[in-house]
């Protein structure tokens, strides 16, 4: 994740804070819980305010959340009462399997050329049959934007990164109108993937 992207979270950690930790994600939950038992392991990768992580911990998962901003690692650690680790997808320290690997709206900051690779070794950390859920923009563009790199995928341009980590199977894709409702014209592609 370049350094830029990180600068911007940790310059603008209050107020991107303060507009996400709310939004309602219910239906995007769902797929994702059907695949979790009670106690189940959730990786939060790039949580963000640690407004997901919350969720799975008062489902009563076990939960590990990292962020690559010093200041969003701050506020989540205090939201979640518990640490989060600052880390990036490109340094990934993890020692443990998951049942569950939820990135939303945070690999869409990952280089398209590195994703690939970036998704093969979170999925090292995810149990055989577990859920891996990811989101991104919709489309093809790579830009930046005050600071920020992002990319965007389409059905296509998942497919053929998906090629390059065949432990995964795709089991559910579809797109979906952003929550924020001033942004009710963007578009997600959702993904939910299975290991083995």
């Amino acid at each position: 994740m370049a350094d830029s992207t990180i600068r911007y979270y940790n310059e603008n950690a209050r107020a991107y804070f303060d507009s996400t930790v709310a939004l309602d994600m219910g239906k995007l939950y769902g797929p994702f819980l059907k695949h979790l038992r009670p106690g189940s392991k959730v990786l939060d990768a790039g949580c963000g305010s640690g407004r997901d992580s919350l969720f799975f911990k008062n489902q009563g998962f076990q939960v590990t959340a990292f962020d690559a901003s010093k200041e969003m690692v701050k506020l989540a650690s205090e939201l979640l009462d518990q640490k989060v680790l600052l880390m990036s997808f490109e340094d990934l320290s993890l020692t443990e399997q998951y049942d569950g690997i939820w990135a939303c709206a945070s690999l869409l900051h990952v280089e398209k050329a590195k994703l690939s690779r970036v998704v093969a070794e979170l999925a090292k950390h995810l149990k055989d049959g577990g859920v891996f859920y990811i989101s991104f923009k919709y489309g093809r563009e790579e830009y930046w934007k005050e600071g920020r790199y992002f990319n965007h995928l389409d059905e296509d341009t998942l497919k053929e990164i998906l090629q390059e980590v065949p432990e995964l199977r795709t089991e559910q894709l579809f797109i979906s109108t952003d929550v924020r409702g001033y942004r009710s014209s963007d578009q997600w592609l959702n993904a939910y993937l299975i290991k083995g």
